[in-house]
């Protein structure tokens, strides 16, 4: 094995020490994957950042999309790191002026996402971030939103995924990556 496959390793290691678990949360039998604790680290968030940004292998996003509430945090970052734009996809009356919207299906109900309609231009290419990919309700109601805008879509990126609910099988319209798996 390599030392950047060992570094990269170590790095990933390091932000997954910092998410803990909380049981029954918000429902019983959810386990939640709580990342306050890496986000109050200021290194195991920007090696979060930093890991992200590697791993988007090349594409250049002229917009990072980050979704209602953590995707704002870790996208918001990545946009700064990467030289992009970002553009907000918020609930339901959050944004002022003419909005697209989309109803999903989360892993434990059901909610809707919101982005302005002038958000970016036709063509222009994009990559949705989140904190967590579950059932994919979330990221693919974000992407039905920014093909509605005409955006080319370069991929998702999470900083965890669980694997168990299968959310890949569904996002075949662009590349998915995450740097945490359970």
């Amino acid at each position: 094995m390599s030392d950047a496959m060992d570094n990269r390793d170590a790095a990933i290691a390091k932000v997954a020490s910092f998410i803990r678990e909380i049981p029954d949360f918000p429902k019983p039998g959810i386990d939640f994957k709580d990342i306050t604790p890496l986000l109050g680290n200021a290194d195991a968030f920007r090696t979060a950042i930093d890991l992200l940004a590697d791993t988007i292998d090349g594409r250049v996003p002229e917009y990072i999309v980050g979704t209602e509430s953590r995707g704002f945090i870790f996208g918001a970052a990545l946009a700064y790191k990467l030289g992009a734009g970002f553009i907000p996809v918020r609930k339901p009356g959050k944004l002022p002026g003419d909005v697209h919207s989309c109803e999903y299906d989360l892993e434990y109900g059901t909610d809707a996402l919101e982005v302005h309609r002038d958000a970016l231009q036709h063509g222009a290419k994009t990559l949705i971030v989140d904190d967590l990919l579950a059932t994919g309700g979330t990221a693919r109601a974000t992407s039905d939103l920014l093909q509605r805008l005409g955006a080319e879509m370069l991929g998702y990126a999470f900083v965890i995924e669980l694997e168990v609910l299968n959310a890949r099988e569904h996002m075949q319209d662009a590349p998915v990556i995450s740097l945490i798996q359970y």
